[in-house]
């Protein structure tokens, strides 16, 4: 335990959490091996895709990626930077041959001052370790991942950066354990815990891991080849979820609101897109607690002399169901978005819109936010609230910065009401800024991140909120 000096009026003594000795250096000492062997790897590694749900700014309309975009998705390949280790199971049979092994390793660090003049600060070293056999009889594979966020730094008085327990403790966790059966190409059925990616129900890879899942899923792609349009789809039902910040499954029930009951998720969605054209739906149905229907329409317009236009719109309802445990009464409220980008030359200028009804909050208790005005910090998604965004992003590869990239956005607020009384409650801005490199050649894979965003009330007493995050991220495979 340490002490330090925090309060200018006078000297508080604060405890700070760190990594126990022997494990922090164990996992410290494996942090830098896996490093160190990487670089020493003759094939560079491929970068993790997102540490968080928006990810990397595009460079121009066509890389842009909606929420609907990446449902039903399976995970790209990576690249392996120990090929001769994967040539030695080249005369295996397929179980052991086409066998994965995946690591990532993640540093982060969290300090946000928030609207009650508290704060929340910490700094974790973790990842996870991921395997997925190879199949079967050709249909039967299995697969398994580990995660772990360990405190380097986390004063017990500045709780809830969500990159550790609460009580700034760390944890390790099995949030991976399914079994796998492929029907037939690119159809599969997904047993027990397992990742998902879809606008209400996901990963939000946010912090230090992300939310996993208890369930039992079919998922599909048919077409996609060579240019060729794709549907995508996929159905179940889940059970559980383990929250980004914990080492416990609770159910879906729990994690929406309430104890009242134990119920999970049945969902059912597709996507269809070709080249310059997408549109999908999807629906999440728990009994007694909500029912939430997304859809969602994307089109992408290249024209002459290296410019491009998107045009996309979103709708999402969320309705009460049943005997309604959530909220003790029936509710019924929607969403819709607009958003429309242009980029030319590696930068994108994008503008949103969203419009909630006046009913309810909207909520998402299994996910990130799919709104298209949802920020570094808020949502936008209060009862009535309206919301405009302006982004700018640029990729600084074309003036020889390679892997650079930066965005600013501003996002305002206003109309928001109390979902109960009507009553008109504070408008609020956000600031974002976030600074990107993903380096190549020798160093390819790493992905260093820095996000900073500032909150604003209008009427609101005046708060504000400011977050700042440092993120170091390494994904690759071993096998």
């Amino acid at each position: 335990m340490i002490t330090r000096n925090h309060n200018p009026r006078g000297i508080s003594r604060r405890k700070t959490r760190r990594l126990p000795s022997l494990s922090g250096t164990m996992l410290l000492s494996a942090w830098i091996g896996f490093m160190a062997m990487l670089f020493w790897g003759s094939t560079p590694a491929l970068a993790q895709e997102a540490v968080s749900q928006d990810g990397p700014p595009p460079s121009s309309v066509e890389e842009s990626v909606t929420p609907m975009d990446k449902a039903f998705e399976k995970p790209p390949e990576r690249v392996r930077p120990l090929e001769k280790l994967k040539d030695t199971l080249k005369d295996t049979p397929p179980f052991f041959r086409d066998t994965k092994l995946d690591v990532n390793l993640r540093s982060y660090y969290f300090y946000r001052d928030k609207f009650d003049n508290s704060t929340s600060e910490a700094w974790a070293l973790g990842g996870s370790l991921s395997y997925k056999s190879g199949y079967l009889f050709d249909h039967f594979g299995v697969g398994a991942a580990v995660y772990t966020s360990q405190p380097l730094y986390a004063p017990d008085d500045r709780d809830g950066s969500l990159l550790l327990k609460s009580g700034q403790e760390g944890y390790t966790v099995l949030g991976q354990l399914y079994g796998e059966i492929k029907i037939v190409e690119n159809v599969f059925i997904d047993l027990y815990r397992k990742e998902y990616n879809t606008p209400y129900l996901n990963k939000n890879d946010n912090r230090m891991t992300p939310n996993t899942f208890e369930g039992y899923t079919l998922v599909g792609k048919h077409g996609g080849k060579d240019g060729a349009p794709e549907l995508r789809y996929g159905g179940g039902y889940i059970t559980k979820i383990k929250p980004r910040d914990d080492d416990t499954f609770i159910s879906m029930s729990e994690a929406a609101g309430t104890k009242k009951v134990d119920r999970g998720v049945a969902l059912a969605g597709l996507n269809y897109s070709t080249k310059e054209f997408a549109l999908g739906a999807i629906d999440y149905y728990s009994e007694d607690i909500i029912n939430i229907f997304y859809t969602e329409g994307r089109y992408t317009l290249p024209l002459p002399d290296k410019f491009g236009v998107l045009f996309a719109a979103q709708f999402t309802e969320q309705r009460s169901t049943s005997d309604n445990y959530l909220t003790g009464s029936s509710f019924c409220t929607h969403q819709t978005g607009l958003k429309g980008e242009a980029s030319y030359g590696g930068a994108v200028l994008s503008l949103a819109y969203t419009n909630a009804a006046q009913g309810a909050n909207m909520r998402n208790p299994w996910s990130s936010y799919p709104g298209y005005t949802s920020a570094q910090v808020q949502d936008f998604n209060r009862a009535g609230e309206e919301a405009f965004m302006v982004k700018g992003s640029y990729d600084f590869s074309r003036i020889g910065l390679e892997g650079v990239t930066f965005y600013a956005l501003w996002v305002h607020g206003w109309n928001s009401v109390d979902p109960i009384t009507k009553a008109s409650v504070y408008d609020q801005d956000e600031y974002d800024l976030d600074l990107q490199w993903r380096p190549k050649g020798g160093l390819k894979g790493l992905w260093f991140r820095l996000r900073y965003a500032h909150v604003e009330q209008r009427n609101g007493g005046n708060s504000s909120i400011d977050d700042f995050r440092v993120i170091v991220n390494y994904d690759f495979s071993l096998l």
